[in-house]
């Protein structure tokens, strides 16, 4: 069962699908050299609208993704999907990143490039039309989108939010 607080969401850790979008190798310079370590950031969902990202830094590339797998899974909110794809066009931005994100007809696919066709894949969006604007960082294009999602609203939410029917949110 899931439980639902402020647009996040705890579900079956079991059934998500985890992709990673970038992994960096990071140097910290300290008196005896440099220390290397890895950055992965990892996006996670279970395809059926539910998605979340992470950051996980470590020694080992295996470790950094598992982390960051682990902080994702902190981070998962629900995202309104209809017909394999969004209720509505939604901006989003973060930092220098800004993404446009549209919805698309039957067959159109994954229109969307690096880390921004990962969060829509893992959300469960089939069919959907994206275009990243900003900076192509793959951070800040990760969360531009994530808050892009998470401003989606559901029809069945805008009528209730207005006080009147499905029927008048579609035809006036």
């Amino acid at each position: 069962m899931a439980k639902k607080k402020n647009n996040r969401v705890k579900s079956a850790e079991s059934d998500l699908k985890e992709k990673l979008v970038t992994l960096n190798r990071v140097a910290k310079v300290t008196k005896g050299g440099r220390t290397f370590s890895f950055a992965a950031i990892v996006v996670v969902g279970d395809g059926n609208g539910t998605v979340g990202h992470g950051l996980g830094k470590a020694r080992e590339v295996a470790s950094a993704i598992t982390k960051a797998v682990d902080d994702a899974k902190k981070s998962l909110i629900k995202v309104p999907i209809y017909n394999g794809t969004i209720p509505h066009a939604q901006h989003g931005r973060y930092g220098a990143g800004r993404i446009f994100i549209k919805p698309a007809a039957d067959g159109t696919g994954v229109i969307a490039g690096g880390a921004m066709r990962a969060v829509l894949e893992v959300a469960g969006v089939h069919n959907v039309l994206a275009k990243s604007i900003g900076t192509s960082n793959p951070h800040n294009v990760v969360k531009a989108t994530i808050d892009a999602l998470s401003k989606l609203r559901s029809p069945i939410e805008v009528a209730r939010m207005r006080g009147i029917s499905m029927d008048q949110v579609f035809n006036g």
